[in-house]
């Protein structure tokens, strides 16, 4: 009767060694997947002295969230490391997939020049004015009524071609002026969200499952270590084990998401990756995010006025704008420029080129014509990318967070020593 307990006993401690193993490994994936994302900011506290210490640690070591800024805590991995998920997004993808000149037609010149002249006509009235009772008072106080509306007729006559010219000059130089990838990691560390959006939106069915199979792999894995421990009836083995079990567990989740690149296979059963089995779909998801949140008009007018080429652009508008004036003046352009001194004149033709640049730009930030057009650039992104290679297309999004994997693995493995200790408190040897 004893002996029937006692084999009871055993056996069920050999049973729950995989079931035990399964749910470590479901929670494993599980808090793998969310450590990926959260929390949005680092949350945790400083330790003095950690940050000088930090650069004496291994490179793996320094890029665990907050240790080289001498803190103690968490940042989801793909937050903290938003500019350089962005500079990879660029070399692996955005950059393969169209430049900025074929970004910039996409969303057609034609139609922003449109838009700004429809915007613009409403207000230059106003801004002529702001502009010669700020810059030039006396002289514009000194003209007739009649003359000072025969300008703004003028104006407002030649608004079309003039904005014209120059969105068809942006567009010749927009390869000089626009750098993609400048733009595209200023965006993304400043909302580290998006970046979490990108790939919570396109490996959202794989992260899914790589979350359900941890149980599968989990339980699995737990069947030969009850063997070992059964034979090897140590109390430290089932914790080392757990190690295993844990570090492959989320190695095993890794692979299933990624790997093969290539289809393989024998016969009827296939083996390729399961995010790149949808590639066509996830061409589509990861356009919508790039067109409407990335390669926006909005972010290419402020890359432009505010970027790193921002004074490139600046004289080039400004060499585009000058002749505004002249033609505002028409056939009695010399005439003027006698009256009222060459000084005066070409004091007039800057201030109006200067003013005029910041505001050719601005209609750029519409939302509703952001949304519009960004269309067109979904469309030529998600073509692109449908025709890419695997392995330019499992790169795209592997690449980026590949050297931190390692940190998932590592914290799967703690988890399972914890768990292989926690059975022990529960059944014993």
């Amino acid at each position: 009767m004893a002996r029937g307990r006692r084999v009871s006993s055993e056996t069920l401690k050999l049973i729950s060694i995989p079931v035990f193993t399964g749910v470590i490994g479901y929670i494993i994936n599980w808090s793998g997947v969310w450590m990926l994302f959260h929390p949005l900011e680092f949350h945790g506290f400083r330790l003095p002295g950690l940050a000088p210490l930090a650069r004496l640690l291994p490179r793996k070591l320094q890029e665990i969230p907050g240790i080289m800024h001498g803190g103690v805590g968490w940042q989801g991995i793909i937050p903290s490391r938003a500019s350089k998920m962005a500079s990879i997004a660029v070399d692996k993808g955005i950059a393969k997939l169209g430049s900025p000149g074929e970004f910039y037609q996409q969303l057609e010149p034609d139609k922003i020049a449109e838009h700004i002249i429809t915007s613009s006509q409403r207000d230059i009235h106003d801004v002529v004015e702001r502009i010669m009772r700020r810059d030039h008072a006396r002289l514009w106080a000194d003209l007739p009524p009649r003359v000072r509306e025969a300008v703004h007729a003028r104006v407002q006559q030649q608004l079309p071609d003039i904005v014209r010219e120059v969105t068809d000059e942006i567009g010749t130089n927009i390869d000089q002026l626009l750098d993609v990838k400048l733009m595209t990691i200023d965006h993304l560390e400043k909302n580290p969200e998006l970046v979490n959006r990108i790939f919570l939106d396109v490996g959202k069915r794989e992260l899914t499952l790589m979350i359900r199979f941890g149980f599968v792999f989990g339980f699995a894995l737990g069947i030969p270590v009850a063997v070992v421990t059964h034979f090897v009836p140590q109390w430290w083995l089932l914790p080392v084990l757990g190690v295993v079990v844990g570090w492959t567990t989320n190695l095993l989740g890794m692979k299933l998401i990624f790997e093969p690149v290539e289809p393989t296979g024998w016969g009827p059963i296939k083996m390729h990756g399961l995010f790149l089995r949808r590639k066509h779909e996830v061409a589509e998801i990861y356009a919508k995010i790039i067109a409407e949140d990335v390669v926006t008009l909005t972010n290419i007018g402020t890359a432009l006025l505010h970027g790193p080429r921002a004074d490139r652009t600046r004289r080039m508008l400004k060499d585009a704008l000058r002749p505004a004036v002249d033609r505002a003046t028409g056939p009695a352009r010399t005439a003027v420029r006698v009256a009222m001194g060459a000084r005066e004149y070409d004091s007039i033709r800057e201030s109006v080129a200067t003013e005029a640049v910041e505001y050719t730009v601005t209609p750029f930030s519409d939302v509703d014509f952001n949304r519009a057009q960004s269309e067109r650039v979904r469309t030529l992104l998600a073509a692109r990318m449908r025709e890419m290679p695997y392995t330019d297309f499992v790169e795209m999004l592997r690449s980026a967070i590949k050297e931190d994997e390692w940190m998932l693995y590592a914290h799967g493995a703690v988890l399972g020593f914890g768990a292989g200790l926690v059975h022990l408190a529960i059944f014993g040897v």
